[in-house]
């Protein structure tokens, strides 16, 4: 994998605080006339004090050159190849949010676990519910036919555009060789992937 070409050098900052994993509370809200029904409430895994100067890296989602270029400061960004990473400020992604949302829409910005927290923080966990993560990427392949057509099914488009690329690239390399996942991958994908 190529290294990513980098406009900028800059450390990145942890969260403020220790990213808590949800936890659902009991919350009691009455009705009318005195009659009361329990509601479940989602604690929210969005740090109290987050400084937005902070530094994310943000991994390349798509299968070749992704550039993004600030609207606030003109500065660009550039990933190479799929997985590559940048830093971000934490407002820059916020500003891309409302200027480039494609690249949340079609996960073409990848977030590593331990930067999750950013995901609902942006108010984007709906385009990131069905996402695979850079590190499960390949994993997806092993599923069986079945489960593999009902995930990309799932999938937004820049996903599936991904799928489609990682799958030529094993297919080519021989690491699939099954004639009923091509069928399945083909199918879901509504390409042609093998000759």
């Amino acid at each position: 994998m190529n290294e990513a070409k980098t406009t900028t050098n800059r450390k990145k900052k942890a969260p403020a605080k220790e990213v808590a994993k949800p936890k659902e509370i009991i919350e009691e809200v009455t009705v009318v006339k005195g009659s009361s029904i329990i509601v479940p409430e989602i604690e929210s895994n969005i740090p109290k004090n987050v400084d937005t100067n902070q530094y994310i890296t943000v991994r390349n989602g798509h299968h070749g050159v992704l550039v993004y270029t600030s609207n606030r400061t003109g500065e660009n960004y550039r990933w190479d190849d799929y997985g590559d990473e940048q830093e971000m400020q934490l407002r820059e992604l916020r500003d891309a949010k409302n200027s480039s949302k494609k690249m949340f829409l079609n996960n073409w910005f990848l977030f590593d676990k331990e930067d999750d927290w950013v995901i609902d923080y942006l108010g984007v966990r709906n385009y990131y519910k069905n996402a695979i993560g850079y590190g499960e990427f390949d994993a997806i392949f092993q599923k069986s036919p079945d489960e593999l057509k009902a995930m990309i099914a799932e999938m937004s488009e820049g996903q599936k555009n991904a799928v489609c690329h990682r799958a030529k690239q094993l297919i080519f390399d021989g690491e699939i060789d099954s004639r009923k996942c091509i069928a399945a991958l083909e199918e879901a994908l509504n390409v042609e992937l093998s000759d």
